[in-house]
């Protein structure tokens, strides 16, 4: 039989404790390996939560599964900020590699099979947290985007 925990843990930082060590304790595997594998795998979301899956086979192999965190929580990160607009104003000003390098993060979870238009769907995740892109609102950056003012590679 197949077990399967599922958590939120935070990037890096993930331990023995609730919610893994509670639910890992009765399968009989190694809580502590399993912990430093998810930690290991997580490192690069440090301050963020990162949604795991841990798959206890009947012969005690245990499979990790390793969500990405939502893309507003990436946005964030990447601006060095705790949360977008509640109002009507502009909480930061991302620049095109940072909205790459949030697509790349994303590349297996957007609808998107190329760059420009991944980057464009994480674009648009800016309108509701009041981020503008290279000082341009979002709608605008979309747009530049696709009328080539803005160049992006079709190769990830």
């Amino acid at each position: 039989m197949t077990d399967i925990v599922e958590a939120l843990v935070p990037g890096g930082k993930a331990t023995a404790g609730p919610p893994l060590g509670p639910s890992l304790g009765p399968l009989g595997i190694n809580i502590k390996q399993v912990v430093d594998d998810i930690n290991k795998a997580t490192k690069d979301f440090d301050g963020m939560q990162v949604p795991v899956k841990v798959i206890v086979g009947a012969d005690k192999s245990v499979t990790l599964e390793i969500g990405i965190p939502p893309t507003a929580a990436l946005i964030l990160k990447e601006l060095g900020i705790e949360k977008g607009s509640s109002e009507d104003e502009t909480v930061g000003d991302l620049t095109i590699e940072q909205v790459l390098r949030v697509a790349r993060m994303k590349k297996d979870a957007v609808l998107s099979y190329v760059p420009k238009k991944a980057a464009k769907e994480i674009i648009g995740t800016c309108v509701p947290m009041g981020v503008t892109i290279e000082g341009m609102s979002p709608v605008a950056a979309q747009k530049a985007i696709e009328s080539g003012e803005i160049e992006i590679s079709d190769e990830w």
